[in-house]
This record gives C-alpha cells, structure tokens and sequence, in this order.
C-alpha cells in the first residue's frame, strides 16, 4: 500500500529530533544514546509507533529502539511518542529511519535482548519471499545481533506470513518456545501490547498469530 506524503515531512521529523537517531553508525554505541543503561529492546517496522510508545511506558527499566524504513510513516511515530512523552517514566525510547538490513553493519554483535517483528509486510508472491522479514537471511541477521538468551517475537494476522515464518524458523534450527493462533484468547493477552493496526483487524474478529523464538548456540 502506498504511504501518502506527509506535508512537511521533513521539518516535522526534525521537530522530534531529540528522539530521532540520525547517523545508523550511532546504533553501534547503545549506551551513549540513552541516559541509562540496560537491556535494549529492537522493534523493525515499528509503523505509526503505537507498540513502542505503549511499551516504553510499561517497561522503564528497558531501552527501546523503533526501525521504521519509511519516512513518512516514521514521521507519524515520532510525533505519537514527542507527544507521549509525559507517559515514559523514564527517557528510554528512540526511533530510526532505515532498512533492517542495514542492522548488521550498525548494531554491535549480541547487543540486543529482543527484537520485535510486529505485522510486517507479508510479501504474498513467491518470488519475493527473501523480502519476508522472518527470511532466512533476516534470521542469521537477528541471531548475531541478539544475546545469548536473547529472544524474537512476532506477531501477525497473515497465515501465509505466519506459516511462512514457522517453516524457515525450523529450517534456521530455531527453537519455538510459544506460539499462538490467537494471541488475544492466549494466556499472554493480559500483557500484550497492540499496534494500530492490530487493535483495527482484531476489532473486526481477526486472529492474531504469534512465535516467540530463541537462537541457539552454533556449534563449532
């Protein structure tokens, strides 16, 4: 779906540039862009920022970094959070603009406690299933970045995504600890924090699908 252009994209997102992480090499220092150090927490595609903002409320004690690739949705996001700034206990939410494949390069190697796929495109044709964000290519991505017992959560409403995602998870030799058809009649409900997006298609009787998943150890 094509995102229309914001008006004055560009001068609103400088307007929240106290949240907004302008050089990708920044990512590679984590402590130096918070006051506080602690776990980091990765959100990729955070959309219009609904979940980062929710979680960066509910859990000051953890550092969160939103990736969003357009712009113009980031734009939306960072105004979400400059205006909920008063919800955060503490100052421990930041965004970014780029592309998660850049990840590799920036984030230092197991620096990440979890990272977060929320309702990511789902790229339906076969011919494009390497754009899928639970690729195997994304995979060995995510598992450099995240710490030994550091974990990846997804969460999406596509059955071929989520099909699509459990099918390369075992081929990668990941282990699935959770995983859910229907996350809102789930024992993890309670504590669920919803994107825009997922409180829309849930309100009309759509399942939410989720996998929580860990990277073992590689041997050798």
């Amino acid at each position: 779906m094509r995102v229309r252009k914001k008006k004055n994209g560009a001068q609103r997102i400088e307007a929240c540039s106290e949240l907004l992480i302008k050089e990708l090499s920044a990512l590679g220092e984590p402590d130096e862009i918070f006051s506080q150090k602690a776990p980091l927490h990765l959100e990729i595609g955070c959309g219009k920022g609904n979940f980062a903002c929710g979680m960066a409320a509910k859990y000051p004690e953890v550092n969160f970094i939103a990736m969003e690739k357009v712009s113009d949705v980031c734009c939306v996001a960072l105004e979400k959070a400059m205006s909920r700034k008063a919800e955060r206990e503490r100052d421990n939410l930041r965004f970014v603009i780029g592309d998660a494949k850049l990840l590799a390069d920036t984030l230092k190697p197991h620096s990440v406690d979890c990272i977060y796929l929320n309702f990511s495109d789902p790229w339906p044709k076969k011919g494009h299933a390497k754009r899928r964000l639970t690729h195997a290519s994304f995979l060995e991505i995510y598992r450099d970045l995240l710490k030994e017992d550091g974990i990846l959560k997804l969460k999406t409403d596509n059955d071929g995504l989520f099909a699509s995602s459990l099918e390369q998870f075992e081929l990668s030799g990941l282990d699935v600890v959770w995983q859910t058809e229907d996350l809102h009649a789930s024992e993890r409900a309670e504590g669920n924090v919803m994107t825009e997006y997922e409180a829309n298609f849930s309100s009309k009787g759509v399942n939410i699908k989720s996998a929580w998943v860990k990277f073992p150890e590689r041997q050798g």
